[in-house]
């Protein structure tokens, strides 16, 4: 393994038991890479089209990026991607943790799985050899119990990594996810249930074989020298600071071009939830099912999610593998769990602002909760703030609730709510397979409170303060997603000092001009996924990608792993193919890309008359055509043309059994 990846994947059948190793050609990994675009090429070629994302013929596959263990930063991130049940497209989720290496350290670039068993099992992978074990009695149990038994049971001399499901897998909530390190979870697309289905309880990774680069001296220069934009950490203000900032930015007419150093500094001193109070106040947090605004979550409400909270509760900070920032950290609770992984701004605001519960106690409590049960925290608070909607509205009572009163801040009703959706007890049987199904069933007009892309609940970051995310939320193959661009986004990437032909922002421009659909922002928009889908292709971190383009030596440490020569504009092409790749993976499976547009209220239609967002509408429709058509697909549809699909490579794959 001389050039960061290893050219095979483990192919495993639950219904047969059969386990297979399969070559896979140079050239594959030169138009996809591995991670993500692996994954993208594997399922658009085996799954077969209208395939049930809960049968046998569904693969799920546990990716690990080109570059992760090579000796480059940020290259942590590990994949899981399947057809998704709740979307019924691709899917795709992301985590950090320490899982990535030690796929890689069995000998793989990936593990894809088909079939079902009859019976719970779990897959142990070492050196080459994988093996098939009953889990009957691991089934029931949360996802950091189950962690803990399996991490004893197959020990021998390396500590093993378990990726595995809890209760709400089990149950097949389509918005459930998979864990690994004690409650980190690679939560979107619902392809927790996808495990569920399978009867997969778990995956166990021992591997000792080593990852090494062609060029090692090269990778170690290029990480030494962006480890000093990484490690650079100045004195910062206090959390309730934060709150002033966001709302400072608010007043302001113009905005500045956003630089991501400063928000690395963030991350070193709160990790995410540094943004808490400041999105709030600025109209980047959605409120009250996104239809209130920062008035209804004001200063006074808001001050239970301030950053410095959820930092003096912290007891320890942790890194993720390759990691020179460290947002990650373990918080000592009061309560059923004494500890938990801290929150995420995501967590934070989905169980709180949106649904306006002001208690930081019961976050922490949902937060572990969710953890074990492996649920998504985006759409489990996404689908209480509609289930809380349709009872303002008289769409469900307490006949339909279990009695329970579900109103505004009610912390009591969110968190007894939260609790029955991973038990699929009475209402939570309704409720956890996200707003979408929910409002099928419920009828009545429910469906305008489900705020959604395709099925999948909207993260918390409001387009009408950034239109990028909603261009994004609504076009990308996997919809909903806040991972992968915005008009922010695209300024922290700095991609143009790298690729002269991108379009540089001004330093400082009028808000007003966010709005305005033009072909800068359709280029940019379209640069962001194709830089992220390089991003996951070699397992590195958003959040180091904001450095900058030009600190993060991205392009150059694949050339010092691998020994290509390839160029930024042509590691952007290859993003652009992978983009390509999923969108043709959707309209093979049936999906019509403009059934993933979300629903009014989050484009402004009507224009909010008050707060931060007062006023502001998105031009959506203009802005995803446009999108679709820097990559060459049919602007009025979304359909990929047939003769830029870049399905074949010239050298075939090798199979052979384990």
């Amino acid at each position: 393994m001389d050039k960061g990846y290893t050219g095979k994947i483990l192919n495993v059948n639950l219904s047969t038991g059969d386990i297979s190793e399969e070559s896979i050609p140079d050239g594959v990994y030169e138009r996809f890479l591995a991670g993500m675009g692996l994954g993208a090429y594997i399922l658009h070629r085996d799954i077969p089209a209208n395939a049930d994302p809960l049968g046998p013929e569904n693969i799920l596959g546990f990716v690990a990026g080109i570059l992760t263990g090579t000796g480059s930063l940020f290259t942590g991130r590990w994949t899981v991607v399947g057809k998704s049940p709740l979307t019924g497209g691709w899917g795709d989720a992301n985590c950090g943790g320490m899982l990535a290496p030690a796929i890689k350290r069995c000998g793989y670039d990936g593990i894809f799985i088909k079939g079902c068993s009859d019976t719970p099992v779990y897959l142990e992978i070492k050196n080459g050899k994988a093996a098939i074990h009953a889990a009957d009695d691991l089934w029931g149990k949360d996802a950091v119990e189950t962690e803990v038994i399996l991490t004893e049971r197959c020990r021998k001399k390396k500590i093993p990594r378990v990726a595995c499901i809890g209760p709400a897998g089990e149950n097949r909530s389509l918005i459930s996810g998979i864990c690994t390190d004690k409650g980190r979870i690679a939560a979107r697309s619902g392809l927790g249930a996808v495990m569920g289905a399978k009867k997969l309880k778990a995956l166990v990774f021992t591997g000792t074989r080593k990852i090494t680069p062609q060029d090692r001296e090269e990778m170690h220069r290029l990480s030494r020298k962006c480890n000093r934009w990484a490690s650079l950490q100045i004195p910062f203000v206090s959390g309730s600071m934060m709150g002033k900032i966001g709302a400072l930015m608010r007043m302001l007419p113009t905005q500045m071009a956003m630089d991501g150093m400063l928000f690395k500094i963030m991350l070193g001193k709160w990790g995410t939830t540094s943004m808490n109070q400041m999105s709030v106040e600025m109209g980047d947090s959605p409120i009250k099912n996104w239809k209130g605004t920062n008035k209804d979550f004001d200063a006074n409400r808001s001050r239970t999610v301030d950053p410095d909270i959820f930092r003096q509760c912290e007891i320890v900070k942790y890194h993720c593998y390759s990691c020179p920032i460290g947002c990650g950290g373990i918080c000592a609770t009061s309560g059923k769990f004494s500890e938990t992984h801290k929150p995420e701004y995501e967590t934070v605001l989905a169980l709180g602002g949106l649904c306006l519960n002001e208690d930081a106690d019961s976050i922490f409590y949902l937060n572990e909760l969710l953890n074990r049960a492996g649920m998504d925290s985006i759409s489990a608070g996404g689908t209480v703030a509609f289930a809380i909607e349709c009872f303002e509205k008289g769409l469900i009572t307490k006949d339909d609730t279990d009695g329970l009163e579900l109103s505004w801040g009610n912390t009591d009703a969110i968190v007894a709510l939260i609790e029955k959706m991973i038990r699929r007890d009475g209402i939570g049987d309704l409720l956890a397979d996200g707003s979408k199904a929910a409002a099928r069933k419920i009828g009545k007009g429910a469906q305008h409170y489900a705020i959604h892309a395709g099925g999948q609940e909207l993260p918390m970051h409001d387009g009408r303060c950034d239109p990028g995310y909603v261009v994004h939320y609504a076009a990308e193959p996997s919809p909903g997603k806040h991972t992968v661009g915005a008009q922010m986004y695209y300024e922290m990437y700095r991609l143009w000092k790298k690729i002269k032909s991108l379009p540089k922002p001004d330093m400082v421009y009028f808000k007003g001009r966010k709005y305005v659909a033009d072909e800068a922002k359709a280029i940019s928009s379209a640069a962001c996924s194709k830089y992220m889908n390089v991003l996951n292709g070699t397992g590195t971190c958003i959040f180091g990608a904001f450095l900058g383009a030009d600190r993060l030596p991205l392009f150059d440490w694949i050339n010092a792993a691998t020994g290509w020569k390839k160029t930024p504009e042509e590691y952007l092409a290859i993003g652009d193919a992978v983009q390509t790749l999923r969108q043709s993976f959707n309209i093979k499976h049936g999906i019509d890309p403009r059934q993933n547009i979300p629903g009014p209220r989050v484009t402004g239609q009507p224009a909010l008359s008050t707060g931060a967002n007062k006023g502001r509408s998105v031009d959506l429709e203009t802005m995803i055509r446009d999108y679709w058509q820097q990559f060459g697909w049919d602007p009025s549809n979304g359909h990929p043309r047939p003769d830029i699909l870049p399905l074949t490579v010239d050298s075939p794959t090798d199979r052979t059994q384990v």
